[in-house]
């Protein structure tokens, strides 16, 4: 496993050098499901790039990625779970706050995540039964403290209408932040910054985070409590194990 995470952090590097080699041409904007659900060339080169250089090495492995029709479940051998530009939008608009995503499962076992910033050279890697790092910074396990000392991110849509309780939950935090990337939203909470981050997800979306949490302290859920399913878009949250009991207090489904 040691050999293949390795690789996985080599062509992720190298996935973000393509990026920020070719992100000043022509991006062939396109929109998939919604005016601002965005999908540029850069998207499918990327996610392209990557699986082409896990198959030359691992040909029999499998996968789940956002583009196109690769939907493997991650319980279905060794399926690596990838989204190729996480914040497409920032992307287009501002060229940062976006990142590449690689998870990587056996048999439904996550065994490493990765989450790359790739302008700010940021890399979060591990999980399984690797150590979890920032770059070459190892990372810190979940340290409690009262809700009201921490900052939350929630999807802006579900703050509006209060869906599950996330306004009541954001007003009993010491603030909200929404980042317009999952990938960016994550990498906040591994790194101590922020407590939760509350969305409507999609599994290449979740799953590096949900490794790469594991041994700090931190789990994925979707909002009824339940495991997700890494198949469909359900409402997910990131949340430390031990505050659990208290952020589902803030968390129910608001019926019409």
């Amino acid at each position: 496993m040691e050999n293949k995470f390795a690789f996985a952090k080599e062509i992720v590097r190298e996935a973000a050098s393509y990026i920020r080699k070719h992100m000043k041409d022509d991006l062939h904007i396109e929109r998939k499901s919604s005016p601002t659900d965005l999908v540029t060339k850069l998207d499918n080169e990327v996610q392209t790039l990557l699986i082409d250089k896990i198959r030359s090495r691992y040909p029999n492995d499998l996968f789940c990625a956002e583009e196109g029709d690769l939907k493997t479940p991650v319980d279905q051998g060794s399926v690596w779970v990838i989204d190729p530009i996480d914040g497409t939008n920032n992307f287009v608009a501002q060229a940062e706050d976006f990142a590449i995503m690689v998870a990587y499962f056996e048999n439904g076992q996550g065994q490493f995540g990765i989450i790359y910033d790739v302008m700010k050279d940021v890399c979060y890697h591990g999980g399984g039964v690797f150590p979890a790092y920032c770059n070459n910074q190892l990372l810190s396990p979940f340290k409690a403290k009262p809700l009201s000392d921490f900052l939350v991110a929630i999807n802006a849509g579900m703050l509006e209408t209060n869906a599950w309780g996330v306004t009541d939950l954001g007003n009993a935090s010491l603030g909200v932040r929404v980042y317009g990337s999952a990938a960016i939203s994550f990498s906040k909470i591994l790194s101590g910054q922020l407590l939760t981050y509350i969305t409507y997800l999609q599994p290449w979306d979740y799953a590096a985070a949900s490794i790469l949490g594991e041994n700090l302290g931190y789990q994925v859920i979707t909002l009824s409590g339940d495991e997700p399913d890494f198949q469909t878009c359900q409402p997910v949250m990131m949340i430390p194990r031990e505050m659990l009991p208290e952020i589902q207090s803030y968390i129910y489904e608001r019926k019409p």
